[in-house]
């Protein structure tokens, strides 16, 4: 589907600019965001997307911010919106973990902040439970199981570095599939302090939860969950290369 750019100019109104302040941001708020986009040469935004704010359309919402398909002078870009009522001061905190979660190629790229905006690669995907049920027919069991191990792999990464995420147990919502390559987003609750739990955490949300693991049991059968949960909590004890590959083993991976 074609997407239509609207410029920055025009979300001095509504109803771009209640997506520009989101909830509630004042003229004199929206003015200065806007002048704050033209400084990172942000020149238009499309409102695409599954969540919806009143009639527009955008790529998702949460605690922190929305997040928007934009223009960068000819690239397309996710823009994230700070929140009129976010508890955030600022997007810098979550540049800087983009930054450091990119270092080992995990997450979309990203490409600078301000205070009230951050912009970042577009993963044009779908979420990793609309992809699984959608997988039908002749080789759907080696596509997912690729997939899941690639998104094991980024998430031993993760913890090898000390990165927790903090989100992971709710997978559907933080994993894009595009292509057939998953991309883990979102990492504003992340945390280089916490003890991590990301194979652990994607590992249960997979092959332990209800929704997605019902659909994976169609594809391929899963090992035990007794199995699963001994194999995680050696895991756990050591996260080391040997006990990840002991993880994947039982996971058929």
């Amino acid at each position: 589907m074609k997407s239509y750019f609207i410029p920055i100019k025009k979300f001095h109104d509504e109803p771009y600019s209640k997506i520009i302040g989101f909830p509630n941001g004042t003229k004199n708020q929206i003015k200065k965001r806007i002048i704050e986009l033209e400084k990172l040469k942000v020149k238009s935004i499309s409102f695409s997307g599954k969540t919806t704010i009143g009639k527009l359309s955008i790529l998702g919402k949460g605690y922190v911010g929305v997040v928007v398909l934009a223009r960068k002078d000819s690239k397309k870009i996710a823009l994230k919106i700070r929140r009129i009522d976010s508890q955030r001061k600022n997007m810098k905190n979550e540049e800087l973990f983009l930054k450091s979660v990119n270092k080992i190629n995990v997450g979309p790229k990203v490409f600078g902040s301000s205070k009230n905006f951050l912009l970042m690669e577009y993963i044009d995907g779908i979420k990793i439970l609309d992809w699984i049920t959608q997988l039908n027919g002749r080789g759907s069991s080696k596509k997912l199981k690729i997939v899941i191990k690639k998104i094991l792999e980024d998430c031993f990464a993760l913890d090898k570095m000390g990165f927790d995420h903090g989100e992971l147990s709710d997978i559907s919502k933080h994993v894009l599939i595009e292509d057939n390559i998953p991309y883990i987003i979102d990492f504003e609750s992340g945390s280089l302090k916490r003890r991590t739990s990301n194979v652990t955490s994607v590992t249960q949300a997979i092959f332990i939860g209800s929704g997605i693991s019902k659909q994976v049991q169609k594809i391929y059968k899963n090992p035990t969950k007794n199995e699963i949960i001994n194999a995680l909590k050696i895991y756990k004890n050591c996260k080391n290369r040997e006990n990840f590959e002991k993880v994947l083993k039982v996971l058929k991976l």
